[in-house]
């Protein structure tokens, strides 16, 4: 059986994690960011599936790991005592923690793999014990996966280079280094001098609020601007690479991610500055073969006309639309960058090499 992670492999401040006597799964809010640090630890299914579905607890890596961990705590606290009752009542929730997020496919591979390990049980005490043993390696993986996607995305810059970053793809959205941050957070740790520019990211702002607060306080030199900043800030030269996660690839490459996403890449495309991807391997989908199978979660409006203002900036009853994601085409994405290595088109051979 795998032990806890260490706070060494933890890392300082990890966004999930579970709880010293595996009664609940403890996370840090990122809704508050960076105003208040709240770190709650939650036991019910309630909460949950209210944490994922609210964003406080947000990243398709983060949201894989977590998931994990609830079916763990979920399984400690079952009071049920025949086995096929609890597997139906893990099951029931397992389905009910799947829909919370319906566009990252992490959450749903990591909920299937927990089932499966839960399918494979015969008594409800080895169970319990197994399905924690495997959130535990499913969090091991993942800081692997974030180290060398890291490694691999530090030898595409050079000292010196401005990078470009859109939503939050760092330690709070992923473990450890982060994905599309993780290399400028090792490139800065092995003394490489970057700019880091990072979009605002409207409507939720996870640029400012997160990707700011996580490489401010990691001494890179970072400056904030508006998402209708970048293609000025690209045009004055100042940007040399963009460095983006993702929450679902295609198998031909297309690359659903943050909306504002698809922008981005055109603006790279046409200013001529490569545009990285940086996602594990689990984040691409071989059932969906191109970026028109990906489903796009539509939010409510008033995260565009309320949230983050004292006062409502819009009309009241004015039409809102929100989707939380857009998809990239392959095509206008120089690299995605996996824990495998860097793969370039054409991407359905690279993906399946």
């Amino acid at each position: 059986m795998n032990q806890k992670l260490t706070p060494s492999e933890l890392g300082a401040n990890p966004s999930v994690r579970l709880s010293d006597d595996g009664a609940s799964v403890v996370i840090i809010d990122q809704t508050l960011l960076p105003r208040e640090t709240k770190i709650p630890a939650l036991q019910s299914i309630e909460e949950m599936y209210d944490a994922i579905f609210k964003l406080r607890v947000r990243g398709a890596p983060a949201i894989g790991i977590f998931a994990a961990y609830c079916v763990a705590v979920l399984a400690a606290h079952s009071a049920a005592r025949d086995f096929t009752a609890f597997t139906d009542e893990l099951r029931a929730h397992i389905r009910y923690l799947d829909a919370s997020r319906p566009t990252a496919v992490n959450l749903g591979k990591q909920l299937r793999r927990m089932e499966r390990v839960l399918g494979a049980q015969s008594d409800i005490t080895t169970a319990v014990e197994t399905l924690q043993s495997e959130a535990f390696a499913i969090h091991r993986e993942d800081i692997a996966m974030c180290r060398a996607i890291s490694e691999f995305g530090v030898t595409l810059l050079r000292d010196g280079d401005g990078v470009l970053t859109h939503c939050n793809a760092g330690p709070l959205a992923t473990s450890r280094y982060g994905t599309g941050l993780g290399p400028i957070l090792m490139a800065h740790e092995r003394g490489m001098t970057l700019h880091a520019y990072v979009d605002e990211t409207r409507p939720l702002l996870q640029g400012a609020r997160l990707t700011a607060y996580e490489l401010y306080n990691a001494g890179v030199d970072t400056t904030l601007i508006c998402d209708n900043m970048a293609s000025i800030v690209m045009r004055e030269g100042r940007v040399n690479a963009a460095f983006v996660g993702c929450d679902r690839v295609a198998m031909n490459g297309d690359a659903a991610n943050k909306i504002g996403t698809s922008g981005v890449a055109i603006l790279c495309k046409h200013y001529g500055i490569p545009l990285y991807v940086c996602c594990p391997s689990s984040t691409i989908d071989p059932n969906c073969a191109t970026g028109d199978d990906i489903v796009i979660e539509q939010r409510d409006g008033d995260e565009i006309a309320e949230m983050f203002y004292a006062n409502r900036v819009a009309p009241v009853g004015v039409k809102c639309y929100n989707p939380a994601f857009d998809v990239t085409p392959h095509g206008l994405i120089t690299a995605i960058i996996t824990e495998k290595g860097i793969l370039r088109e054409p991407y359905d051979l690279a993906i399946n090499s």
